[in-house]
C-alpha cells in the first residue's frame, strides 16, 4: 500500500526527493486563502455567510457566561474581548510560566478555566470549546502573527522545526515534502498550500463544522501512516508553534473557511 501510494505522488508530479533544511522565503509566503477558489473566499469573507461565524456568536455567549466554584465569567476578568482580547491569538501558542512550556490558545482557555474560574477543562474538539477559541481569535482577524518570537520559544519552535522537517510513517514522508517542496500544486483535487494556520479554528467543507489546527494535524498524520499523537501533546503543540512563526506578520483571519 505505501508503495502504491508514493507511486501516486509522483505520478501528481509530487517531488519525493531527500529532504533538506530549505525554506519558503518569507516573501514568498502566502496564506491558504489565496490558494482558494473565487467560491470559496466569498464564502470566508461574508460574515453572513461563513458557517464559522455561528461558533463565533456561541463563543461571545460563553465569554459572558458564569462557570465553576469561582462563579465567574471570562468577562469578570477580561472586560470586553473586543478590546483586551484583540491581538491575543497572533501570539499563540505562547510560553506558560508555571508549566515551562508552551500552550496553545484551546489550552490556555483552559488554563483559566481550572486556575480562575475553578471549572472542569473543555473537551478538546468540543462545540464549547471551539467557540470559545474561534470567539478569542476572531478579536485579532487583521492583525499580524508574532507567534514563536519570545526568547524562551526559540528551543519548541526549533523542536517543532524538527518534527516539519523529519521523515516519518509508512509513507516516510516529512510535512515539508508537501508544504515546501511542493506548495501550489494539487494532490487528490486539492491544492498544497504552505501549511501557514492563519485563520483556526476553520471551518472545512469536508468536515462540515469548525476544527482545531491540531485536528488538521493529526488529519495528515493519518493521510502519512506515522504516529498519531494525542489532543494537547507536547509534539503537536510544538508544530503548532513552528507553523504560526512560519507565518510570521501574516494576518489572523479566523474563522477561515477552506474546502
Amino acid at each position: 500500500m505505501a508503495t502504491i501510494q508514493v507511486t501516486l505522488l509522483v505520478a501528481t508530479g509530487f517531488v519525493i526527493s531527500p529532504l533538506s533544511a530549505t525554506e519558503i522565503p518569507p516573501a514568498e509566503r502566502r496564506s491558504g486563502y489565496s490558494f482558494m477558489t473565487p467560491d470559496t473566499q466569498a464564502i470566508q469573507d461574508d460574515d453572513t455567510a461563513n458557517p464559522g461565524m455561528l461558533w463565533v456568536l456561541d463563543g461571545e455567549a460563553l465569554w459572558k457566561r458564569k462557570a465553576g466554584v469561582g462563579d465567574k465569567a471570562c468577562a469578570d476578568c477580561h472586560d470586553d474581548a473586543h478590546t483586551s482580547m484583540k491581538g491575543v491569538a497572533a501570539r499563540y501558542p505562547a510560553y506558560d510560566r508555571e508549566l515551562g512550556r508552551p500552550v496553545n490558545l484551546e489550552q490556555r482557555i483552559n488554563l483559566c478555566r481550572t486556575r480562575h474560574q475553578q471549572a472542569t477543562p473543555l473537551a478538546y474538539e468540543s462545540r464549547d470549546l471551539l467557540a470559545l477559541t474561534a470567539f478569542v481569535a476572531q478579536q485579532s482577524r487583521g492583525v499580524a502573527i508574532t507567534a514563536g518570537t519570545d526568547p524562551q520559544l526559540q528551543p519548541f519552535v526549533a523542536k517543532g522545526r524538527a518534527f516539519f522537517m523529519r521523515r516519518q510513517g509508512q509513507l516516510n514522508l516529512g510535512c515539508t515534502n508537501c508544504h515546501n517542496d511542493n506548495w501550489n500544486r494539487h494532490l487528490a483535487g486539492s491544492a498544497v498550500t504552505q501549511a501557514l494556520p492563519t485563520g483556526y479554528p476553520i471551518y472545512r467543507l469536508e468536515w462540515q463544522s469548525l476544527g482545531s489546527l491540531q485536528r488538521r494535524l493529526r488529519n495528515c498524520m493519518i493521510g502519512m501512516r506515522t504516529q498519531l499523537y494525542d489532543y494537547g501533546a507536547p509534539e503537536l503543540v510544538e508544530l503548532e508553534l513552528y507553523l504560526m512563526s512560519r507565518a510570521h506578520d501574516l494576518p489572523i483571519e479566523t474563522p477561515a473557511v477552506r474546502p
